[in-house]
């Protein structure tokens, strides 16, 4: 393998960085099966929830909390919050884990990944270009919920200000800034998923290892921060600040608690994808 590289590497006319160009890879993801369905599923959730609130009528406070779920129907800016809300927590995990997990361990499984080496195309390369599209993914993932949810809930309860459930309220432009700022803040809290998924997808040749193992290790995650006698251990726990977003939604914003799960996600994130260049570049490549 090294030494078919090195031929090409001296080749007239070789260029290492114009190997596996974005554009074709990202077409390539584009049209697999795994992200059509995915992304019909995360635009049908809106349209579900509205169907469950035409069916169960609005929803209202109970024991006199109001929380942001009791606000869904106020104005669309407050439907496209509660998807952002329901959703954060698990179903945005899966189209993390599975754009980033699924990238390169699919090539193995598919027994081309020797063969795109061969090309050649660099370790180093090859794994850039399958990251990048796999955030890159993973991220319009996340921007679409919220735009389908905020268009569906327009149109069903109107365009209006953002009712606080603490009390007050924010105009329909600032509402829509502080969106967001919630979706890149629920993407940046999904990078300790996708550099999981992502080292795991460079360790196996089962796309469904990398993608489950991720999502488990996720929900493990999870589960830890749930446990409250670990006390402050679970401030190093990326799912202790996965609902650090909400802190956008009041009058006067509070930003350390994204600050500080922004900081704990990308140092985690960073490590498990240096891990998946460290030993992606020493692997013994037969698949």
């Amino acid at each position: 393998m090294s030494t078919l590289t090195e031929r090409a590497e001296t080749a007239s006319g070789y260029r290492a960085g114009h190997t596996l160009p974005l554009r074709v890879e990202l077409v390539r993801q584009l049209k697999r099966r795994r992200t059509l369905v995915m992304g019909a599923v995360l635009a049908a959730l809106p349209f579900v929830l509205l169907i469950a609130f035409e069916i169960g009528g609005d929803p209202g406070g109970r024991n006199g909390q109001v929380t942001l779920m009791d606000t869904a129907t106020a104005s669309g800016a407050n439907f496209a919050a509660v998807n952002l809300f329901v959703s954060a927590g698990f179903l945005l995990v899966i189209p993390v884990a599975l754009f980033c997990g699924d990238t390169v361990a699919s090539e193995a499984g598919w027994s081309s990944l020797r063969y795109l080496l061969a090309a050649p195309v660099p370790r180093a390369r090859l794994l850039w270009s399958k990251l990048t599209v796999g955030l890159g993914t993973s991220l319009a993932a996340m921007v679409l919920l919220p735009v389908v949810a905020l268009a569906a809930g327009t149109a069903a309860y109107g365009w209006g200000p953002l009712q606080i459930p603490t009390g007050g309220a924010l105009d329909p432009g600032t509402a829509a800034r502080r969106l967001a700022v919630a979706v890149a803040y629920v993407f940046v809290s999904q990078l300790v998923t996708a550099g999981l998924a992502f080292w795991l997808s460079t360790r196996t040749d089962a796309p469904l290892g990398a993608v489950g193992g991720a999502v488990g290790l996720t929900i493990v995650g999870n589960v830890l921060d749930a446990v409250t006698a670990l006390g402050h251990w679970r401030d190093f726990l990326p799912a202790h600040w996965q609902f650090a977003w909400a802190d956008a939604f009041q009058p006067h914003p509070e930003w350390s608690g994204m600050i500080q799960g922004t900081a704990i996600s990308v140092t985690y994130a960073l490590v498990l994808v240096a891990l998946a260049f460290r030993g992606f570049g020493r692997k013994d490549v037969v698949s």
